[in-house]
């Protein structure tokens, strides 16, 4: 049975109404794990994040930092000039959250071979004919 998420004063993720799942999803989100692993280094403009998040169209980066942004992980500094330039940096939340962030991709990266052994190992069992 689905209860109203928080009528106790907590949330429960796990309930399908809970709204932390929107957290949950912009977490999960590779992009947003990248970024954050990215300012989590130091501040940059939008064009240093760009190109230190290989593959990320404008678009999509645009679209990330807002939500970042408005959830409270990233600050948004403007600079009086000319072009405006604009800087992107973790709040105290968002260096919380990047820490973990960066753990899951520092624990993917060491552990890829073993992953990759386990995909071929199921792709191979996978093509045999079943029973």
């Amino acid at each position: 049975m689905d209860t109203t998420c928080d009528q106790h004063g907590s949330w429960d993720v796990y309930l399908k109404s809970c709204p932390c799942r929107d957290v949950l999803d912009l977490l999960a989100n590779k992009w947003t794990a990248l970024v954050l692993g990215v300012l989590a280094q130091r501040a940059h403009r939008f064009g240093e994040l760009r190109r230190a998040v290989g593959g990320i169209s404008q678009k999509m980066l645009t679209q990330n930092l807002r939500n970042l942004e408005r959830d409270g992980f990233v600050s948004r500094k403007v600079f009086p000039t000319t072009p405006p330039t604009v800087e992107y940096a973790l709040t105290p939340m968002g260096a919380e959250v990047s820490a973990h962030l960066v753990a899951l991709s520092t624990w993917s990266q060491s552990n890829f071979d073993r992953i990759r052994d386990a995909r071929s190992t199921y792709d191979t069992r996978s093509l045999e004919p079943v029973n």
